[in-house]
């Protein structure tokens, strides 16, 4: 490619309007409105402000360009008394700032320029009270009068406090850029890197806030010890200011507001840390934070530390790690000493975390934990970075953690789709003697997924209250209209060490399934369980055969229950304890292809299953229904509860035990099909409930028949008496005989229809009988007919008797061969 004269010096013109620009840029100049005098300083590109307008408490500026280079300062003076100033920009060129801001006093300062505001790598804050950076037109304050950057307007200036900034149609965006820092963020230990000499930093106990149209974090430092961060987007509509006696706080009404993007990228700070932290908040519509950035409250007090708030209108995202990934994405509030952690609160349509990025609440020492909640249409929380070189790559994290002695805090998720998938974690955790915090899930659908996750590795996708230490675990309760585990994850409760497992309650208005496995040593399952292995580093764990704990019990309400393809449903104790209970309440229970539904314990009591089904119970495929102990522990009971029983394909329900007792099998019915009892398992479907070297448990299967009063069907009153349809022979049999010859005669069986091609006649010639006188007919009496009972009836005497509706059928007399005429 040719480059022309003409094109050089098209370049060198560019370069030169460039360096023009900037240096007319980095420049502190007052407009000639409210007085503002600005002089030389007493370094190198240094400005000292004076002048401008007081009212009352507050003192106002006006700049027609503000902008402060490298190594540069602008100091704002202002006199005893004076508690905000307010200054603006109106020459419609961005601030660029490089250098350090100050203030000669405790005062408030604001900045407004609607062109835009740039804080460079260099840029400081030396400023006695809180800051405020906006890209607003306005101030608006309690009388009603407003501050604005419009200078064609005469300038209503105010003795009373800040209210709110007004910001108009597609307002500029406010930059920081940072040389990075230190930062790191795990899962287990607590955040290290907040403290920095640069970035934008405030006073403690002040409020650091930038409130404009877009606002982008780049490799920044932002810091307000024990003071308030607020982040606010907004491309129309306004912010509230309030005023408290700790620092100043931001509202932002939702009608009429439309709100911009946050962007947080290459490791960029948001830090709240000190000895009575504040708090966070965010509000845009999407809020990105990427490559190890953080919000981060640290509370290293004994009072309670303030909240991290994120109102993201469109969506939130935490996602990945560091470019060294030595440290995640994160939004973490954790106190280190007594205080009690502050909450985090997330409200967005669509909340992402994934590959390796952390949302987590904890305590250490003797603090309590925070809580999280969560309320989104849809929430996914995802797994590693595939490019993370670490041997033991970081999962994602939803999680509420107790790493002291006070109870940790409890974790609330309001969604309509929650997707845990590739190896994620949600739920809340004890690591030591606290307790850890119970887990409520409200969503539409859930789906737990290990799909993705690094193969061979100890990742899988977990909805889960666990605790590692001696401290008990929470509870875990999801509400759900369906819900599909699958690929080796899990929905569980549990103790990995000597603290006692939680309860789960699932219930599920439309389905459960629960499927596969993510290798034969991890299948899918819904389980409270206590486990023979202690937590001892971040990435590894060991065995501990001396635990003593029990586990938890688990409690299904649902219309459909469908475990497949060796997916499991249990309640299990590998340590020593008891198992819990396993409550079933479904309209169908459909077990195939190896699955199991199961409540078993090493030396303990064996857990207890129970079922109580609606329409059926179907096993296929060498699936089976097990309470069974392993060495002196003793069997559990099943009862079973359902219409119909069926077991194929080798399927057994099993309460057998070892050393202990067997465990006992109630099982209610009106039909059992392919199953039944023996003594030992085999090859077929069996029920069996024995003890290899202790006492057999007892099978008892009651076979409900129909309701004799529920099923009657009203006959139709006139029914035919077949017993009077037989004529009685002759009394008078002298030469006279009856012959049957084939087809046309009287059949064999009297309850047969009679059939014949033409009617039969006596031919015989009765002439001679005619001269006898006719004799009366003899009607014997016919004998009584029984008639079955119908009813019942109490008499007189207190006595029950069965009666029954005679036939209303008219019978005809017997006759005999007397009453025939003889001649």
């Amino acid at each position: 490619m040719k480059v022309t004269l003409a094109n050089l010096g098209l370049i060198g013109a560019f370069y030169i309007l460039a360096i023009g620009n900037s240096h007319v840029q980095a420049e502190v100049k007052p407009d000639t409105t409210l007085g503002t005098a600005v002089s030389p300083g007493s370094g190198s590109n240094s400005y000292n402000i004076t002048g401008g307008t007081a009212v009352g408490n507050n003192l106002f500026h006006s700049f027609s360009q503000f902008s402060i280079p490298a190594g540069g300062s602008a100091t704002f003076s202002s006199t005893s008394g004076i508690q905000n100033i307010f200054s603006r920009v109106t020459g419609g060129e961005v601030s660029d700032i490089n250098g350090s801001i100050t203030t000669n006093s405790g005062v408030n300062l604001f900045l407004l320029n609607p062109a835009g505001i740039i804080f460079g790598k260099d840029a400081s804050l030396n400023v006695g009270g809180s800051f405020i950076g906006t890209t607003a037109n306005s101030i608006k304050f309690a009388d009603g009068k407003e501050f604005s950057t419009n200078i064609t307007q005469s300038p209503l200036l105010s003795m009373s406090v800040p209210v709110g900034l007004q910001l108009g149609g597609n307002p500029a965006t406010i930059s920081v850029q940072g040389m990075g820092n230190n930062s790191k963020l795990n899962p287990t230990s607590p955040v290290t890197g907040l403290t920095s000499t640069n970035g934008l930093q405030v006073k403690p106990g002040k409020t650091l806030a930038l409130i404009g149209g877009n606002l982008v974090l780049d490799s920044s430092f932002l810091s307000a010890p024990s003071g308030r961060i607020e982040l606010g987007s907004i491309t129309q509509g306004s912010a509230n200011i309030n005023l408290t006696p700790h620092a100043l706080t931001f509202s932002y009404p939702s009608n009429g507001s439309s709100f911009g993007n946050i962007q947080m990228s290459q490791r960029a700070v948001v830090s709240v840390r000190g000895t009575s932290p504040g708090s966070i908040q965010l509000q845009g519509k999407q809020i990105n934070l990427r490559d190890g950035s953080l919000l981060v409250v640290q509370n290293l007090g004994k009072s309670q530390a303030g909240d991290i708030t994120v109102n993201a209108t469109e969506s939130l995202q935490v996602i990945g790690r560091s470019s060294d990934f030595l440290s995640s994405s994160g939004i973490v509030n954790e106190t280190l000493l007594s205080g009690t952690a502050g909450n985090i609160v997330i409200k967005t349509p669509t909340l992402t975390i994934d590959r390796g990025a952390i949302v987590m609440s904890r305590s250490y020492q003797s603090a309590r934990g925070g809580n999280i909640t969560i309320n989104a249409n849809a929430v996914s929380v995802g797994g590693v970075d595939p490019k993370d070189p670490s041997t033991v790559p970081l999962f994602g994290v939803l999680v509420a953690a107790a790493f002291g002695t006070k109870p940790g805090g409890d974790l609330s998720i309001s969604t309509n789709s929650l997707s845990i998938l590739g190896g994620a974690n949600v739920g809340t955790r004890s690591f030591s003697s606290g307790k850890g915090g119970n887990v409520k899930v409200t969503a539409d659908t859930v789906n737990v997924s290990s799909l993705n996750a690094p193969p061979g590795s100890l990742f899988i996708s977990l909805l889960s209250a666990n605790t590692f230490g001696p401290g008990d675990a929470g509870d875990l309760h999801l509400d759900t209209r369906k819900l599909s585990i699958e690929n080796g994850g899990l929905v569980s409760v549990s103790s990995v060490s000597r603290g006692n497992a939680g309860n789960l309650t699932i219930n599920a208005t439309e389905s459960i399934d629960v499927s596969g496995m993510k290798d034969a040593a991890n299948p899918s399952y819904i389980g409270a369980i206590a486990r023979l292995f202690i937590l001892r580093t971040p990435t590894t764990i060991s065995n501990n055969s001396t635990a003593k704990a029990n586990a938890g019990s688990v409690t299904i309400n649902t219309p459909k229950l469908s475990i497949r393809d060796g997916a499991r449903v249990f309640v299990e104790n590998e340590v020593q304890g008891d198992a819990g209970t396993l409550n079933v309440n479904a309209n169908t229970l459909y077990l195939n292809n190896g699955s199991s539904l199961s409540a078993s314990t090493k030396v303990g009591q064996g857990g207890n299953i129970n079922l109580q089904l609606r329409d059926y119970l179907l096993m296929r495929n060498g699936s089976f229904i097990n309470a069974e102990a392993g060495a002196a522990g003793n069997g559990g009971n099943i009862t079973i509860n359902s219409p119909i029983i069926l077991g194929l394909e080798n399927s057994d329900i099993i309460a057998n035990a070892f050393q202990g007792k067997g465990g006992n099998i109630d099982i209610t019915t009106q039909g059992i099909f392919g199953l039944k009892y023996s003594s030992q398992l085999t090859p077929e479907n069996d029920i069996t409930a024995s003890s290899q070297f202790g006492v057999n448990g007892t099978v008892e299967v009651n076979n409900v028949g129909v309701d004799p009063n529920s099923g009657l069907v009203e006959l139709p009153a006139n029914v035919t008496d077949q017993s009077q349809q037989i004529a009685s022979g002759c009394s008078n049999t002298n030469g006279s005989s009856f012959v049957a010859t084939g087809r046309g005669g009287v059949p064999q069986n009297p309850t047969q229809e009679l059939r014949s091609d033409r009617t039969w006649s006596d031919i015989r010639d009765i002439s001679a009988f005619h001269t006898k006188q006719p004799t009366q007919a003899q009607i014997p009496k016919p004998s009584e007919i029984l008639f079955q009972a119908t009813s019942w009836r109490r008499n007189p005497q207190g006595k029950i008797e069965l009666v029954a509706a005679k036939s209303s059928t008219n019978v005809q007399p017997l006759l005999s061969c007397a009453a025939v005429p003889k001649s």
